[in-house]
């Protein structure tokens, strides 16, 4: 965790530090932008309240990115990465997750499209203003409803985030 902290610093932990964090359990959907749905998959991990309760972000923070492996990264609006469902992935249906899956972390957050959970995450930034993640400078919805099917930056209403 880094950026806009409530202490202005660096937090890190190691593998094996966040393995011993409280482990969670969410049953989740996963749905993809391309309209591909998995439905009922049970995730487990450590809960982003965990987190924000052991670094929490300093009082202007608004917004995280979410940074991972290759250059991705996802923006999420701190009220989305707080959900209570929101958690850093470990294992599915109780199996640690593949390398092809996300090994060994990644990000779910069910009530937003996949994109807004990266595999392979590395680090958290609290922000003070949003900014866009790789797929949204790629064309993606900033904010990504799967109910509201917020797919593609055209669709985008006044607000919905930063300007181009």
């Amino acid at each position: 965790m880094f950026g806009v902290t409530a202490d202005a610093d660096k937090h890190r932990w190691s593998h094996e530090e966040f393995s011993a964090l409280p482990y969670e359990t969410a049953v989740a959907d996963l749905h993809c932008v391309t309209k591909f749905s998995m439905l009922g998959a049970e995730w487990g991990g450590v809960g982003t309240r965990t987190i924000l309760e052991l670094a929490p972000p300093g009082p202007t923070a608004t917004h995280v990115m979410v940074w991972a492996e290759y250059g991705f990264s996802a923006n999420l609006r701190l009220s989305d990465f707080t959900a209570p469902d929101v958690l850093f992935a470990t294992h599915r249906d109780g199996e640690p997750l593949t390398a092809e899956h996300g090994f060994p972390v990644r990000l779910v957050v069910p009530h937003l499209y996949a994109w807004k959970g990266p595999k392979w995450v590395r680090g958290v930034e609290y922000m003070s203003a949003d900014r866009r993640g790789f797929w949204e400078e790629r064309g993606y919805h900033n904010l990504g409803d799967p109910w509201r099917e917020q797919r593609y930056s055209y669709q985008e209403e006044p607000g919905d985030g930063p300007e181009w």
